[in-house]
């Protein structure tokens, strides 16, 4: 079973390049944060693995939720300042 979760590890690991593709190559603004987004979600996942296979998951809980809640404020945060009408007149 921990061979399982290992394989699945490497896999996340692997999904998170398209996504960072899309970040890099992004035609808009809003599309490189989707991708960031998705990275984030998917890291999310990636630490919730590492927990189960360290034996530590209430541990790495905490992390992961901690981390989602950085990722969720760091979107809206990017979203309202790249949303506003910069352009005084």
């Amino acid at each position: 079973m921990e061979s399982f979760f290992i394989f699945m590890a490497i896999g996340l690991t692997v999904i998170i390049i398209i996504p960072f593709y899309r970040v890099i190559e992004g035609p808009t603004v809003f599309d490189r944060l989707l991708g960031a987004g998705a990275i984030g979600t998917k890291t999310l996942v990636l630490i919730l693995l590492l927990g189960h296979l360290f034996g530590r998951l209430e541990m790495f809980i905490d992390i992961a939720l901690a981390y989602s809640i950085l990722n969720f404020i760091g979107s809206l945060i990017v979203a309202k300042y790249f949303s506003t009408d910069n352009s005084k007149e």
